[in-house]
């Protein structure tokens, strides 16, 4: 482990009689990373949506593209 934590050594602390710690000596708290700092907006659903109809009428068309290509209903060439 290379990073240090951001809590000190009980061991490197100056305590008076008593277990407390003078003024100033009181480190400050550790950063918290596990919280959001505001609500997430929600995503919008109307692009995947759209995007499937669009595959969907890309996929039709293609089909019947080979379809006709099958039953020799377009001359190509």
């Amino acid at each position: 482990m290379t990073a240090k934590p951001p809590d000190p050594e009980p061991e490197k602390t100056h305590r008076e009689p008593g277990g407390g710690v003078s003024p100033g000596e009181t480190p400050p708290d550790s950063a918290q990373t596990s919280g959001l700092s505001h609500p997430q907006p929600m995503p919008s659903k109307a692009m995947p949506v759209a995007w499937l109809i669009l595959i969907g009428v890309l996929v039709v068309l293609a089909s019947g593209f080979v379809v006709a290509l099958a039953l020799g209903w377009l001359k190509l060439g």
